[in-house]
């Protein structure tokens, strides 16, 4: 175990005892391209029980992007051998939020059983390895390291850490996965803001913004957007547009226009209308494309699988329901369709698959 790149941010470490009564740990890891959130909870013993109501956390830290795609790359030099190939912002980021987590709940690592990252990036097994044998160098040998795509937690989170049914995330990206009984996986979307995460908080924005500038050119119809978005941003004329858009064209930046977008569409705006229009349907069509991979439903589409949804886009807040209306879309197909709202965040749910995997491998060596 090191204390790695950043030695200081593990020096809290050098002041804490070991806890006198053992007590051990279990961290949960939601990382994504808008934030990383990090909970401790207590290590529940190997029993039978049902896990309390609600799942304890003892701390819980919160910091900036690790979508590794997205925050880039600090130093990228294949000479250099492992770990320093992974020399980026979003690692950084990572043990960051590990280490507040741990020193606000009064812990450190040599009390930790088992850590699941779950971080939006994490798309290839090339991925996982990586960072695997990153954490293997920050944890003691027999801490059990888990690492997962986010949207793997965010299902986790409306199943109380089972891999079981199809998780939509609709924030500032978009992904669509899902699991069977048997461990078969699939997703659909998720490829990013250049390969098309339409239905996606940036998706919706960037349509936006889109049809502004048409309107402004002649080349599509006039918008209510344009007044609500040039008075959102401060600006005067759909001209300053280009120089607010590249000034940093981050994800969640250009995300964040989304409630202009509904509020326009909630005032009768054809054009805003049409963009969440077409967002349902990728949004549904992501669900329907998984399903139809794993045969969630059966051969006749008429079982029932459990639907996570998570995001901010699908929140049911606004007369204009996006997510209700995405389930609306996917249930002409797939009656069953039985959409959960979870209880608990991702981080939560990372900390329950952390918990659920390190069972599965106690009783495979039983």
């Amino acid at each position: 175990m090191k204390r790695y790149r950043n030695g200081e941010i593990w020096d809290f470490e050098h002041e804490m005892p070991v806890s006198p009564d053992g007590s051990e740990v279990i961290l949960g890891l939601d990382g994504g391209t808008t934030s990383t959130v990090c909970v401790c909870m207590p290590f529940f013993p190997l029993s039978d029980c049902p896990l309390p109501d609600p799942v304890p956390v003892l701390a819980r830290a919160v910091a900036g992007c690790s979508n590794h795609n997205s925050v880039g790359v600090a130093s990228k030099d294949s000479r250099m051998s492992p770990p320093y190939e992974w020399k980026t912002a979003a690692r950084e980021t990572l043990e960051q939020v590990m280490a507040d987590a741990l020193s606000k709940s009064g812990s450190n690592r040599s009390a930790v059983r088992a850590v699941c990252l779950a971080v939006s990036g994490v798309n290839h097994p090339t991925d996982q390895q990586r960072i695997l044998n990153w954490l293997r160098d920050i944890f003691p040998s027999y801490v059990q390291l888990y690492v997962q795509n986010d949207a793997v937690a965010a299902l986790a989170s409306g199943t109380m850490g089972k891999l079981h049914g199809c998780v939509l995330i609709a924030g500032t990206g978009t992904i669509a996965y899902g699991f069977t009984e048997d461990g078969k996986e699939a997703r659909a979307a998720g490829a990013g803001p250049i390969l098309g995460d339409w239905g996606s908080g940036y998706g919706i924005a960037a349509q936006a913004l889109t049809a502004v500038v048409r309107a402004h050119d002649g080349r599509g119809p006039q918008t209510a957007l344009t007044y609500n978005i040039l008075r959102k941003l401060d600006i005067s004329s759909p001209d300053e547009l280009i120089g607010w858009t590249y000034a940093d064209p981050s994800w969640a930046r250009i995300a964040a226009l989304v409630p202009v977008v509904v509020s326009c569409a909630e005032a009768g705006d054809e054009v805003a209308n049409n963009i969440l229009l077409e967002s349902v349907q990728e949004l549904a069509s992501s669900v329907k494309a998984v399903v139809q991979r794993l045969d969630l439903c059966g051969e006749d589409g008429k079982g029932s699988f459990p639907l996570v949804m998570v995001g901010g886009v699908l929140e049911a807040n606004k007369k204009w329901d996006i997510g209700k209306e995405v389930v609306n879309c996917i249930s002409k197909d797939y009656p069953g369709t039985i959409p959960i709202r979870p209880k608990v965040e991702p981080a939560v749910g990372a900390a329950l698959l952390a918990w659920n995997f390190f069972i599965k491998d106690v009783h495979k060596k039983a």
